[in-house]
């Protein structure tokens, strides 16, 4: 899933290759991934993309028209989602079908790029509103990690409200911090040296400036490492820097021990027992403990 720095890479690859261009046509594969119907999507013909902004895990590219009100088109790349930029889209309309090809954004010279979305479980979702605010899951977001107004004191604000819940849980919340997902939830408590089932009310004042330091360094770390990467090479240059995600079985690079993996219905976490729960196992089932 593109996360917080993947999706900053992005939109600073648009705006290096897709500000100042004018879309000629959008091509509309699967029309479950328009979530807004008014204004219609053929709306963005003509305009010109004049900035690429990002609110948590969602694209903004601002849409500008000659004499008309701005319009915004939004994208979240959910858990499958992904942009392809081409130098060399095929003029003709492609086929509907069972490809993972969502939508294709023409934007002249054969220059464009596609929104794609692997799988069966079609949740990429692409908004055109007059504000950004318009769309729901940008007006609900929390705080984003690397803005200013994220400080110490807001991230125990968080904390304290969330009560007996789980750390993992609160720090992929989208209303409660933007931009984090599973992956690097994972990171930060490895590098926080954290379980992911301690409940927010039992971080003392040292594990939430520790957790708040470790936040702003795995994501600013990650989003230097992707920055200036083309968006075809995002998603192997964050697989390559994991520490634990996605790493269950191997040595954890800090102190050697089997990394461990808790399962659930439709996702998993990654951690070291070793650096993160005392050398104890979580049992694998949902709201697990730590085992007796």
């Amino acid at each position: 899933m593109p996360e917080l720095p993947e999706v900053e890479a992005l939109a600073g690859f648009l705006r290096t290759e897709a500000v100042g261009r004018t879309v000629e046509r959008v091509d509309v594969m699967a029309i479950s991934a328009l979530k807004t119907f008014q204004p219609p999507i053929q709306a963005l013909t003509g305009r010109t993309i004049a900035a690429v902004g990002r609110h948590g895990k969602f694209l903004d590219l601002t849409m500008t028209g000659d004499g008309a009100a701005d319009l915004h088109f939004l994208v979240h790349l959910a858990r499958a989602g992904w942009l392809r930029w081409s130098t060399s889209l095929a003029e003709k309309p492609p086929r509907p079908g069972k490809g993972p090809l969502a939508l294709r954004v023409h934007l002249g010279d054969g220059v464009g790029f596609d929104l794609t979305e692997a799988g069966t479980q079609k949740r990429l979702a692409c908004y055109v509103v007059a504000d950004s605010s318009e769309v729901p899951g940008v007006a609900r977001l929390g705080p984003d990690p690397l803005g200013a107004d994220f400080t110490v004191d807001r991230l125990r604000e968080i904390l304290r409200a969330a009560g007996r819940a789980q750390i993992k849980g609160i720090l992929t919340d989208q209303a409660r911090i933007a931009g984090i997902g599973n992956a690097y939830s994972d990171e930060i408590l490895h590098a926080a040296r954290l379980s992911p089932f301690k409940p927010a009310s039992g971080l003392s004042d040292a594990e939430s400036t520790t957790l708040h330091t470790v936040i702003q360094e795995v994501l600013t770390d990650a989003a230097e490492r992707s920055r200036g990467l083309a968006a075809k090479d995002l998603k192997s240059e964050k697989k390559t820097n994991l520490a634990v995600h996605g790493r269950t079985g191997q040595p954890c690079p800090v102190c050697g021990d089997t990394v461990r993996e808790v399962s659930f219905a439709d996702s998993s976490l990654q951690y070291c027992p070793t650096c993160q729960t005392g050398g104890k196992p979580l049992a694998d089932r949902r709201l697990s403990r730590l085992l007796k």
